[in-house]
């Protein structure tokens, strides 16, 4: 059913890599303020993300991954 209705997640680091690099390319003015210490602010980019991948994503993995690539 799950795979039927196509509601399984997303939790593919290459996949969710690619749209985490699209979401801060198009929000430069969010990365700043995460860099600055607002980490609130990556609710953003997680909701750009959740709305690229239609929701599938896994919004924890993707906080996780979104904050290791701005932190580098």
């Amino acid at each position: 059913m799950v795979a039927s209705r196509k509601l399984e997640l997303v939790s593919d680091d290459s996949a969710l890599l690619a749209a985490i690099d699209e979401a801060i390319a198009a929000m430069p003015e969010v990365v700043a303020k995460i860099q600055s210490g607002k980490q609130q602010a990556a609710g953003a980019i997680i909701g750009a993300v959740m709305k690229a991948t239609r929701g599938q994503a896994d919004a924890a993995r993707v906080r996780e991954l979104l904050l290791e690539r701005l932190s580098s």
